[in-house]
């Protein structure tokens, strides 16, 4: 967990002694630092100055009005929230403060209480949008740096590959010599991996942005299927040092989708398993039938998820960056595309995970009926 979040500056505008003092009482209790104005063109001079994340404003006041103080508060900073005040509550004027740019409105007198659940609610919705400004503003700079990050990617290794051949074009036929073309044949194919991996989730986003991604439903048994996955990362597993488990039944575990489809959801969250593991640990893939559903959890034991990045973790691009997270190699994309292949399919991928102990992933998708199609609603 990140340290505690400095509170916002709460500003009070109001000609009535009184009611500022209660407010400014209030909100100090609460732990807001907050400052109080008798009149609109003070009130402004100190939004200016205290950059403060929500104002508490008067409608009727001396001066200029309360809908002109909003008027002007968004000038400064429209996503500063605004709690709009007034003893001459009416429909009208509630619209008019709303159509103005008011969060809310509270008309007087109000109890304590009330006053702390709107000012909670309003800080609230403006630390999500900020927070939500911020993520898109790094999504978009991610996106930019995509076409740069894939170049990169992509020239690293085919460099490696073309010095290796080079060379190797130029040895001799001794012994020794056979061994070390031996050795970097073995790298040029490590390296040719890497780009066919890196071009596969290229053109899979492409296809998932083209909502060209199901290219034919089938009926597909996963308890054939992900046997064939475990076994291809066997010898990854072992080099991580993490043992492949699976709980499945004997019973057919069929659903309707695509073949490729499904190797691509299962191929991700079984090599995230492995990569974000640790040694020692394992990888556990179940499976059950259950109210129509074919349900799937690929469960890992490493070290979980930190709760801040949970939103995020199925936006494309997205990596956990925490310094002491693992260091792995990938794209951002896997668990956007899985993702997007599960609700293409009808289903919904969800997960569960916790500090130390690990995540479990979780696939229902709607079973495979005799009749020859997949059960069009899926039960939680």
């Amino acid at each position: 967990m990140g340290e505690a979040a400095v509170p916002e500056t709460v500003v009070v505008i109001d000609d009535d002694y009184a009611m500022r003092l209660s407010c400014c009482k209030i909100l100090s209790k609460m732990g807001f630092p907050v400052e109080a104005f008798e009149d609109g063109i003070r009130g402004l001079e100190g939004v200016g100055r205290l950059k403060p994340g929500l104002i508490v404003v008067d409608l009727k006041m001396p001066g200029i009005s309360g809908i002109e103080v909003i008027s002007r508060v968004h000038e400064i900073d429209p996503q500063i929230t605004i709690v709009v005040i007034t003893g001459y509550a009416t429909i009208d004027t509630a619209v008019e403060a709303m159509k103005s740019g008011a969060y809310d409105f509270l008309p007087k007198p109000f109890s304590p209480d009330e006053l702390r659940l709107i000012v909670n609610r309003g800080l609230e919705r403006r630390r999500l949008w900020l927070e939500s400004q911020r993520y898109e503003i790094e999504r978009a700079l991610l996106k930019r740096r995509f076409v740069t990050f894939v170049s990169h990617q992509l020239r690293t290794p085919l460099v490696a590959i073309h010095q290796y051949l080079d060379v190797l074009k130029h040895l001799g036929d001794s012994g020794e010599v056979a061994a070390k073309r031996q050795e970097w044949i073995d790298r040029c194919l490590t390296r040719t991996a890497e780009l066919q991996s890196l071009i596969a989730d290229w053109l899979t986003l492409a296809r998932v942005e083209g909502g060209t991604l199901m290219k034919e439903r089938i009926e597909v048994d996963l308890g054939q299927l992900l046997p064939g996955i475990l076994k291809t990362y066997e010898e990854m597993a072992a080099g991580e040092g993490v043992s492949l488990h699976a709980a499945l039944p004997e019973a057919p575990l069929t659903v309707g989708g695509d073949w490729s489809c499904l190797t691509v959801l299962f191929d991700n969250l079984i090599t995230n398993g492995i990569k974000y593991n640790r040694p020692g640990g394992k990888v556990t893939v179940s499976g059950w039938r259950s109210d129509g559903e074919v349900v799937v959890t690929v469960a890992d034991t490493g070290a979980g998820i930190p709760e801040k990045y949970r939103p995020f973790l199925f936006d494309e691009f997205f990596r956990i960056k925490d310094d002491g997270a693992k260091k792995t190699t990938g794209t951002g994309l896997g668990l956007h595309i899985s993702k997007k292949i599960v609700s293409e399919m009808g289903g919904s991928l969800d997960f569960e995970s916790q500090p130390g102990a690990g995540s479990t992933f979780r696939v229902r998708l709607p079973a495979w009926h005799e009749t020859g199609g997949a059960n069009a609603g899926s039960s939680q």
